[in-house]
């Protein structure tokens, strides 16, 4: 049995990863400020005894005793995360060196949760971790996209400088049940509007394309590389490797749904990536790792949570 701090814990995939870790038989401490994570995601884990929630903001200090820290704390969505662009900063480096620090006193290994926007809008294609990436320093995205490349020089810089056991991994996009009805990203999106039988947003022509992973298949891969061998710190990538364009998607989502929504098209966002792809190979030959929920599968798992969630809602305002 270990002590696992999950910061981020009621969020769309720290909610998941609690329930992975507690069914494992370890005792988890969830912290989360509540800002897009929900109590609803981890209701079902407040009464297990191995299982703790603390509303906190990763921004402030916290003082535990644990074994294990995955640090997800952070807006995902670009809806979210601009919605207060400076708090989103602050909350990927103050709240890496804080956790950092804290794996640092109690001699903790801990699991830096980045993402595939630390390529930017890239200019290879597909991206393995060698590439450093096309970011934009300036731009509306990069409050998100900058805060997790800091935190990563963060991550690496006190395993250099301090000896703190890290593992870095770069999260692609992934969907699946207790995702925001209002996260803003393109599988929600297009799920409750169908689910509504409002007009798809598409922004752009539809053609820029994306590699979606089930939820199920990113925590089985967190918990092999916080659990991978002594000195293996990543980066890696994980997602999965099929490649869609947002017009696929939308049309996959229509049928699975039978929605009579029709497709629009909006502008396309400043600096939206336009191809996203990971390549897994590192996972693969290191963690043995490989995503095994098809698209069809996992949007169709996705669907009947949405359907549950709409269903109990009240005069538009979702119980989420």
């Amino acid at each position: 049995m270990r002590r696992i701090l999950v910061t981020g814990g009621a969020g769309f995939i720290g909610s998941h990863l609690c329930s992975r870790l507690v069914k494992e038989g370890n005792d988890v401490i969830c912290t989360d400020n509540l800002f897009t994570g929900s109590k609803s995601n981890i209701e079902g884990l407040l009464d297990n005894h191995h299982f703790e929630f603390l509303r906190h903001d990763v921004t402030k200090e916290l003082l535990v005793e644990v074994d294990q820290i995955y640090n997800l704390a952070c807006p995902a969505s670009p809806v979210h995360y601009q919605y207060n662009p400076v708090k989103t900063m602050k909350t990927s480096i103050l709240g890496a060196i804080n956790m950092l620090g804290l794996a640092k006193r109690v001699k903790a290994r801990i699991l830096q949760a980045s993402t595939s926007e630390v390529y930017g809008n890239p200019a290879v294609h597909p991206q393995p971790e060698e590439y450093w990436g096309n970011v934009n320093p300036v731009g509306i995205r990069s409050c998100y996209d900058e805060g997790k490349r800091s935190a990563e020089t963060l991550f690496f810089d006190y395993h250099r400088q301090n000896g703190v056991e890290i593992k870095v991994i770069r999260i692609f996009n992934t969907y699946g049940p207790n995702m925001n009805v209002n996260d803003g990203r393109v599988v929600s999106n297009f799920i409750v509007q169908a689910l509504k039988g409002e007009d798809i947003t598409i922004y752009g022509d539809g053609t820029q394309t994306r590699s979606f992973c089930y939820v199920d298949d990113l925590v089985e891969g967190m918990v092999r590389m916080m659990n991978s061998r002594e000195g293996f710190t990543g980066p890696v990538n994980l997602g999965n490797p099929g490649e869609f364009t947002v017009l696929e998607l939308a049309r996959k989502v229509i049928s699975l749904t039978g929605s009579q929504s029709k497709i629009v098209h909006q502008p396309l966002p400043q600096d939206d990536p336009t191809q996203r792809k990971p390549v897994i190979d590192l996972a693969r030959k290191e963690l043995d790792w490989n995503p095994s929920v098809s698209l069809d599968v996992g949007l169709k798992k996705t669907i009947t949570y949405f359907e549950k969630i709409i269903k109990n809602s009240a005069g538009g305002i979702y119980g989420i």
